[in-house]
């Protein structure tokens, strides 16, 4: 499913703003340019990361992922993932430590799995975007403007913070295409004492396991419009997220503070597993549209 973008703002910086940034002239154009150019790769010192999980309606959630994709499920249940965090120096990997210079926004981003990849899709573990929201306007409009695979949403507001004792995320979209959402987590016990509740159980042999499987993403997936209007027609962006297993802190989600019409819209269990990652080396290695399915 493809979000187009809309301000959080109503105005004519913003209409303009909206219309530019849903271009298909200027997608067309731009992916004619940088077809021909080498992809140049991204790096980020990620810190904070935190994920919340949730078990929602498989049949509810597979509009949300590309034509001809199959979500990975147990008994009619599909993860649900939300994860937000702060980039470290979000950048080209070409500027060598002259990334430092480079601005460090906050991200949230909102997936589900895929049983296998895409048609035309490397045979590695796949994800499928549903929102991306960052706190700069600066780089969400050079994430729609300049790329396929990340069309991210800038909320009017955008609060998080992780401290010794919990993690607040507050996105409030405002008149704009960003989701909302509203979360409290409380840091809970090392993760050796970490225990899967049902249905989590059910699905992942520990709490490990549990980590690799929805914290791993080689590749994402996400639809896009195309100006001659063929269906069906994907992005796929590769990365590098080298996940420490160890260094994952178990969260416990305060339940009574959530907000987030969506989660309700694809009825989601209540019982989320939640967890923060507390650095990783991001990298943003490829990105190129998929054939479209026969």
């Amino acid at each position: 499913m493809h979000h187009l973008y809309t301000h959080p703002y109503q105005g004519s910086f913003g209409n303009g703003l909206a219309k530019l940034l849903n271009s298909l002239r200027f997608a067309t154009y731009r992916r004619a340019l940088m077809s021909r150019l080498p992809f140049m790769t991204l790096d980020s010192d990620v810190v904070d990361v935190v994920y919340m999980n949730w078990l929602v309606d498989e049949a509810l959630a597979a509009p949300f992922a590309p034509p001809g994709a199959r979500l990975w499920s147990y008994q009619g249940r599909t993860p649900f993932t939300v994860l937000t965090y702060r980039h470290g120096h979000f950048g080209p990997r070409w500027m060598g430590p002259l990334r430092r210079l480079m601005p460090s926004p906050l991200q949230s981003n909102w997936r589900l799995y895929l049983a296998e990849p895409l048609a035309d899709a490397p045979p590695i573990p796949t994800v499928a975007f549903v929102y991306n929201m960052m706190d700069s306007l600066a780089y969400v409009a050079g994430t729609r403007l300049f790329s396929d695979a990340l069309p991210s949403h800038w909320p009017a507001g955008f609060d998080f913070r992780v401290t010794p004792d919990e993690a607040i995320v507050d996105i409030a979209p405002g008149e704009g295409s960003a989701p909302r959402l509203a979360a409290r987590a409380v840091r809970a016990a090392g993760a050796g004492d970490a225990v899967l509740p049902p249905p989590w159980s059910g699905m992942f042999n520990g709490w490990s396991d549990a980590i690799v499987r929805l914290a791993s993403q080689d590749a994402a997936v996400v639809e896009v419009p195309t100006v001659e209007g063929a269906a069906g027609r994907s992005a796929l962006a590769t990365i590098a997220l080298p996940v420490d297993v160890a260094s994952v802190e178990p969260l416990v989600l305060d339940t009574h503070t959530l907000e987030c019409p969506l989660l309700q819209r694809l009825d989601a269990d209540p019982e989320a597993l939640s967890f923060l990652l507390p650095s990783v080396r991001f990298s943003a290695l490829s990105e190129r549209l998929l054939r479209a399915p026969a």
